[in-house]
């Protein structure tokens, strides 16, 4: 019993000590809407819209400090805290800008690859990492695709590792962007990092029509602004 005890203390410091430890991080985005993603700044002087080289669980990537260094617990990051390896430089700009620039090259070049293999597929983005090695591919279809022979037909044709990624309609949006009803940049596609959980009942709470045509997004999901607004209207004066 007296074990039991001092195993559970020994847990419960632990826990504690693991969550109280405030690592000094700065927040950087890989994209302009993408998640935070916070690393060791280490010696180097930052500001905020900077662009930094990163180190990655896939290798050096090209990212824009969102946010300056401040402390974090322990506990808010997501595996090892990788450091800023150094400040980006003109050229590392101009990498990125002529990889941007084959973009749609090596789409026209894989849709003709989906044709020959003859794929219920259809490619959305394709993007490459910041060193040139790796390229995604980004595809919507109604079902699983067995894609595995396409996949070593593009990194014999592209001479880099090949990655595809299955993609629903409000990813589709995001990565591609546009106008919504109210005549603004989507949502998605300029501020909101997560896609939050959006239901009728925030339409009901709202006043809003229960037509779907017309609390849809382009996407033809339920607007995901419903939450922020189910947010406000529960803050807001009198509720």
């Amino acid at each position: 019993m007296l074990n039991v005890e001092l195993n559970s203390i020994q847990h419960s410091t632990f826990n504690i000590q693991h969550y109280s430890y405030m690592p000094v991080v700065i927040g950087v985005r890989f994209k302009d809407s993408g998640k935070t993603y916070y690393f060791d700044p280490r010696d180097v002087e930052l500001s905020q819209g900077d662009y930094v080289i990163v180190d990655t669980a896939r290798g050096l990537e090209l990212a824009k400090v969102a946010y300056l260094r401040h402390e974090v617990l322990s506990g808010e990051i997501i595996g090892d805290l990788k450091p800023v390896v150094r400040r980006a430089e003109p050229a590392d700009l101009e990498r990125q800008r002529l990889l941007h620039g084959r973009h749609e090259d090596v789409l026209a070049r894989c849709s003709e690859k989906i044709r020959e293999h003859s794929l219920p597929m259809r490619l959305v983005k394709a993007e490459y990492s910041f060193d040139g090695s790796r390229l995604t591919f980004y595809f919507t279809a109604e079902k699983r695709v067995d894609f595995r022979m396409l996949v070593r037909d593009l990194a014999r044709t592209f001479k880099s590792r090949i990655e595809l990624r299955q993609i629903g309609p409000r990813d589709e949006a995001k990565l591609l962007g546009g106008i919504g009803p109210c005549g603004r940049v989507l949502c998605c596609a300029s501020f909101l990092p997560d896609y939050a959980r959006v239901s009728i009942k925030m339409a009901k709470d709202q006043d809003l029509p229960l037509n779907p045509a017309k609390i849809s997004g382009v996407c033809g999901r339920l607007y995901c602004p419903g939450d922020i607004c189910q947010q406000s209207w529960h803050m807001s004066p009198g509720q």
